[in-house]
């Protein structure tokens, strides 16, 4: 059973190269706001205790070069020096990275994400609403929707670009530490749009090689009467329109692949753990859960066939 794993998702927390920059920019910005702020409190106090007498033409004159420089010039000069900074350091951001070992493609669905790892030496894989990534490799993604507007967020290993229909647009980022990391959709996208997270773990490569490898494997058959109904059951009911099981005839494509459902760190994009209760409650009232989801409910199946779907799921390991 995979319960929610523990997450960061804090920008200021940051866990790649690129996160990195990102906080920095953060701070030297907090920092030049701080010292605009600074130099408008000391404009202030000294004008309020100078008073309003202008018969000294000199005092006059020096107010008046304390309220253009200290006013106008100075905050400029601080801000354009922030914006070169923060400006300078975004085209490595959303460069392509075609020399990275790691190609990922993700698309943004209602609501969920579909991500495919296009492989050089073999089929791709694909799997929804999670991302395992090798610690200390650069990987790009490929960023796309089929629906509207999206915006791929990972607040401690990236910043935020947007998925747009029609178009590809390009995210890469180097981790450089392990764990797990939470990413979510910062564009709002419709009825389910906060019900939407994903998570990333980041891995040491001899652990992910081993991962990929795994996921290239069919699906298991059912090993028990519980399991081995479910699975009947799995392809009775229509579940292989939308889903693919490989090594099985379930191949639709409208969903998420299922091949290796039990061994995700969640369901339904982060909404529900991931066991065989969640999976139950996933299956027979989708529609409460998420939205105006496409997952339909089978509410109308009986409670134990849809607890031999859920066993069965909840051993694609």
């Amino acid at each position: 059973m995979n319960g929610l794993a523990h997450s960061t998702s804090s920008a200021l927390f940051p866990a790649s190269v690129e996160a990195a920059r990102l906080a920095s920019l953060f701070w030297w910005m907090a920092g030049g706001a701080v010292v605009i702020w600074l130099a408008v409190i000391v404009l202030a106090i000294y004008c309020g205790r100078a008073g309003g007498s202008t018969d000294d033409a000199s005092a006059e004159r020096r107010n008046q070069l304390l309220i253009v420089g200290g006013g106008v010039i100075f905050p400029t000069l601080v801000l354009a020096v922030l914006l070169g900074y923060g400006l300078a350091m975004l085209p490595p951001l959303v460069a392509r990275a075609p020399d990275a070992r790691l190609q990922i493609a993700v698309t943004g669905e209602q609501w969920w994400w579909r991500v495919r790892y296009q492989l050089a030496d073999g089929d791709p894989i694909e799997l929804a609403n999670e991302i395992r990534l090798p610690v200390d490799e650069r990987v790009q993604f490929h960023l796309t929707s089929d629906n509207v507007i999206h915006s791929f967020w990972i607040p401690s290993l990236a910043g935020k670009v947007d998925m747009i229909p029609g178009r590809v647009t390009f995210l890469s980022m180097q981790p450089t530490e392990t764990g797990v990391f939470q990413g979510v959709c910062a564009e709002y996208c419709g009825t389910s749009h906060a019900l939407m997270h994903f998570r990333v773990q980041v891995m040491e490569r001899d652990a992910f090689e081993r991962w990929i490898d795994h996921q290239a494997t069919p699906a298991i058959e059912g090993r028990d009467p519980l399991t081995a109904r479910g699975e009947s059951l799995f392809l009775a009911n229509g579940c292989s329109a939308c889903h693919t099981l490989k090594g099985t005839p379930a191949r639709g494509t409208i969903g998420p692949d299922l091949t290796h459902v039990g061994s995700r760190l969640s369901l339904a994009a982060g909404v529900l753990p991931n066991d065989g209760n969640a999976l139950m409650q996933w299956i027979s009232r989708a529609g409460s859960i998420k939205p105006d989801a496409h997952m339909p409910s089978f509410g109308m199946l009986p409670a134990d066939d849809v607890r031999s779907m859920a066993a069965y799921l909840e051993a694609l390991q």
